[in-house]
């Protein structure tokens, strides 16, 4: 497996790889509707991320099988699509960094895949000056996040611009460096 930074030519890879890991993976905590309904917005790619070059990809023979990404910008999740953006850039001194966009090919699930991608996000920030993280996770990534340190356990319901509810669970962790 190799972790490097996303590429805009890799965009068509990474929204194939984002609604097959949602509609896989997260069917257990969400109705269909929701999934799809987050899928316009709330998870997809967020290209100021691979602007920013704070965006990774796993990728295994040539396939990203794995993707997620850190930001020292205000917006805590969605993408380009999500109405609830804001790229003020953050204080390290004082602001978490953000923990944004992971997506695991769910044939790869329990590969270590999610696991690098997110070490390799808290390295980064960690040297960019950030003293904790915080992200806004999927209820089935909480699970892997609190795995990992994250502490948050309180839902938080997030109307998206269609009318539909998708609850989520904020996230800290402070850093370790």
């Amino acid at each position: 497996m190799e972790i490097r930074l996303a590429e805009k030519s890799e965009i068509s890879q990474l929204k194939d790889l984002i609604a097959k890991s949602a509609r896989v993976l997260c069917q257990k905590d969400y109705s269909t509707e929701q999934v799809e309904a987050a899928l316009k917005g709330a998870w997809a790619v967020d290209t100021q991320l691979l602007e920013d070059k704070t965006y990774f990809v796993c990728v295994l023979n040539g396939k990203v099988i794995g993707c997620g990404g850190w930001s020292y910008r205000t917006t805590l999740f969605g993408g380009d699509a999500f109405d609830q953006r804001d790229a003020q850039s953050l204080d390290p001194a004082v602001d978490n960094a953000k923990i944004r966009a992971f997506f695991v090919d769910p044939d790869f699930i329990g590969h270590n895949v999610g696991q690098a991608l997110l070490e390799k996000c808290e390295t980064e920030a960690s040297k960019a000056g950030f003293k904790s993280y915080e992200l806004m996770a999927t209820l089935t990534g909480a699970r892997f996040y609190a795995r990992h340190g994250y502490v948050g356990d309180t839902r938080e319901s997030v109307e998206l611009s269609c009318g539909t509810i998708v609850d989520f669970i904020p996230m800290t962790k402070p850093s370790s460096a």
